[in-house]
């Protein structure tokens, strides 16, 4: 029997106005930048105009992504609340899916914003088999100091009793016609701004290695250290960090070129030093891994996959034939890809928004 499971960024599925742009111009929106807002109370009529009017083109598109994946679970990061995501889902998902996701489990974890990782699962698979949430378990309150992962580089930006998730790792244990799936939902730490002579993603690499450590630890404490390699378990989420990327050169005159990558150091090397979790997409071409165009400029533009379903050694074996695949249609036009990966855009995509969201979904189908 087989499942089709997948991981999507839908980027900030929101049921709330932010207004803070008003005092904080770091957070507030280009285009009001444009125009002389004299009081704070016009500022929040205008950011609930250009709020809604953009919503409603973007969440058109997060569902067009979603009902390509066609998943029987999914894995989602950047959900507001419950409410949110029954509204995303009655008024867009179902115009374009039908009847599907009756299943839902959102726990509120500890991002500042209010974002939370969440499951969406069908009552059956495509073929026909029962899918039953047996278990959602919550770790969000697990701290530094409960798994003895404080250390020096820590220190410099938390205390040992802070909570090790930034968001949560949600444990979900589904049966899926009879059979057990175990699996673990995590957004990990975003790569902030530099700091001492840091990148973004070299500041915040020790909160998202103790992240990566304490996924391990828990996955670990339930099946075994040394006996894990049996289990049947796969790691979804948006782990912003990756192992590899693909630096892009050149311009839209002269044309591009693709440059692989390979770091030195990753939190995701928890994962995979030593054969705990295999990345499937490393089955991909290289070039044809991605899930994200990141762009500072022309000088700092690239590839990278920051969205991951990791699957057990177990699981691997069982679909070492199978390939996941990349939904890349929401993109906005300012992706660049690589030759012969171009897709048909979903209606209305702009330049660089509307967009379905940041992030590519990526799905697989898995022989339970």
């Amino acid at each position: 029997m087989s499942l089709r499971l997948a991981t999507f960024n839908i980027e900030n599925l929101m049921s709330r106005f932010d207004f803070s742009g008003f005092r904080n111009q770091l957070k507030q929106d280009r285009v009001l930048r444009l125009f002389d807002v004299r009081s704070e109370a016009e500022y929040q009529r205008l950011e609930e105009a250009r709020t809604i009017a953009h919503t409603d083109d973007t969440r058109q598109m997060s569902a067009l992504a979603i009902a390509d994946c066609d998943a029987d679970i999914l894995c989602l990061q950047e959900a507001d609340n419950m409410a949110a995501l029954q509204a995303f889902e009655y008024g867009y998902l179902f115009r374009m899916a039908g009847n599907g996701y009756r299943q839902k489990y959102l726990v509120e974890g500890n991002d500042s914003r209010g974002i939370d990782v969440a499951v969406l699962m069908r009552e059956e698979t495509r073929d026909g088999q029962k899918i039953e949430c047996l278990e959602v378990k919550s770790h969000a309150a697990l701290t530094y100091e409960d798994l003895d992962l404080f250390n020096d580089e820590l220190a410099l930006t938390n205390r040992p009793r802070d909570r090790i998730f930034k968001r949560d790792c949600l444990e979900v244990d589904v049966r899926i016609g009879g059979r057990p799936l175990t699996l673990y939902v995590v957004h990990l730490k975003s790569m902030g701004p530099a700091r001492e002579g840091l990148d973004g993603r070299q500041a915040t690499m020790a909160v998202r290695i103790a992240e990566v450590k304490a996924v391990r630890h828990i996955i670990e404490r339930r099946f075994g250290r040394g006996h894990t390699a049996d289990k049947v378990f796969a790691i979804s989420g948006d782990m912003n960090d990756y192992q590899e990327k693909v630096k892009v050169l050149g311009d839209r005159r002269n044309g591009y070129e693709f440059l692989p990558h390979e770091e030195t150091t990753s939190a995701l090397d928890v994962l995979s030093h030593d054969g705990f979790v295999e990345n499937p997409n490393l089955r991909r071409p290289v070039l044809d891994r991605w899930t994200l165009f990141h762009s500072r400029g022309p000088e700092d533009r690239h590839l990278c996959q920051l969205d991951y379903i990791w699957l057990s050694p177990e699981l691997a074996r069982r679909n070492a034939a199978r390939l996941p695949e990349i939904i890349r249609a929401g993109q906005p036009y300012r992706t660049i890809f690589p030759a012969g990966q171009e897709v048909e855009r979903y209606p209305r995509t702009g330049w660089d928004r509307p967009k379905a969201s940041d992030h590519c979904p990526v799905v697989m189908t898995l022989d339970i």
